[in-house]
């Protein structure tokens, strides 16, 4: 009893240090959040959005973004702003003018499209919009269907900031009873799995995951995004399981492996309740950091058309448009999907290598000289 009391005590000091040291780490807490501010914005997207993500304005096809103004006559006043109508130039290119016989102040928590929140209500209040339907707002502007870019924005990161957490889980599951399996046994075992994670780790990856795609094609969008999770945790898993199979054969000649053993404790208790715990801050920092490479990993599958697509949407999908240079130069407002992409990577990564320097007892962060 004394003895549980201990470890447990030694654990909870463990984490306070860890955390202690974490909060050292000033770009990492910028990082952590950031992201949290992201995941915010994504789980109440469809509170937050004006418009549904399929929801076409015919008549606003790569429209800019809507111009927000504050200032009236020399004075402020309530953000407002005018209606668009469409042209065209001497050109014949498309051009958007302002009609500014009439106002159009932003409003909050406006009646809009009815949408159901993750399935526990459904309602017609969004958090903001001009409540009509002759001057709709788009703030980051549309797309060529005439679709609400930041509304797509917002519902695409479901997919995209998804798809790490769900791959992140498959991984673990594969990397850790083979990363423990590897390192506890040793021998012919250890000699057998450690030539298959070499085998399988000599694959180059970008052109397995563009061959795995390849198979999905015509597949509905849920099937296409858990076979895309599959890929990922089928080319990831190996560089987590060699270093896990690392750090077992390590403590599995501490003094507190050896005590188990002369106590009777079975491989598999010794394992999963005494071995695998040890590993825990070092398996939080490498999900951290992983996170943000399948980020990359289904922007640049979508963004080449064998990921998600259409009606579905994700950051990599909405960044397929701006392909050419034309798109970019006529359409700038077609790349603001890709600052979403750099800004989380970012982020993530600054999150990680706080987490990482605070798990590691000899980092000098926040240290006084």
């Amino acid at each position: 009893m004394a003895e549980h009391y201990k470890k447990e005590k030694k654990s909870k000091s463990q984490w306070a240090l860890i955390w202690r040291r974490f909060k050292r780490h000033k770009l990492g807490q910028v990082g952590g959040l950031i992201v949290l501010f992201v995941f915010l914005l994504v789980f109440f997207a469809n509170f937050i959005a004006p418009y549904n993500y399929s929801v076409q304005h015919r008549d606003y096809a790569k429209a800019p973004p809507t111009r927000i103004r504050f200032i009236h006559e020399g004075r402020l006043v309530r953000p407002y702003v005018y209606r668009t109508e469409r042209g065209f130039n001497e050109y014949y290119e498309t051009v958007y003018k302002e009609d500014k016989t009439e106002r159009y102040p932003i409003k909050f928590f406006v009646k809009g499209e009815k949408y159901s929140f993750w399935g526990l209500f459904t309602s017609r209040i969004h958090l903001f919009g001009t409540g009509s339907e002759e001057a709709p707002l788009f703030l980051f502007g549309t797309d060529t269907f005439g679709r609400d870019l930041f509304s797509r924005i917002l519902w695409g990161g479901w997919i995209s900031l998804s798809i790490g957490p769900f791959a992140l889980i498959t991984t673990l599951i594969i990397a850790i009873p083979i990363g423990l399996i590897s390192g506890y046994f040793g021998s012919w075992v250890d000699m057998l799995v450690q030539r298959i994670t070499e085998v399988i780790m000599a694959f180059p990856k970008l052109p397995l995951w563009l061959a795995l795609a390849m198979i999905i094609q015509g597949l509905p969008s849920a099937y296409r995004f858990f076979f895309i999770v599959g890929v990922f945790s089928l080319v990831d898993w190996t560089s987590l399981s060699r270093t896990l199979r690392g750090m077992v054969l390590s403590a599995r000649e501490e003094d507190y492996t050896m005590a188990a053993k002369a106590v009777g404790a079975g491989t598999p208790r010794i394992m999963f309740r005494h071995i695998l715990p040890n590993t825990t801050s070092y398996l939080v920092v490498v999900s951290t950091l992983s996170i943000p490479s399948w980020i990359i990993g289904e922007a640049t599958l979508s963004f080449l058309g064998l990921g998600i697509k259409e009606p579905q949407t994700s950051w990599g999908l909405l960044l397929s448009q701006a392909n050419n240079l034309q798109a970019i130069t006529s359409y700038p407002w077609l790349l603001i999907p890709g600052i979403f992409i750099i800004v989380t990577v970012l982020a993530f990564n600054f999150l990680g290598d706080a987490l990482r320097d605070a798990a590691d007892p000899f980092s000098t962060v926040g240290k006084k000289r």
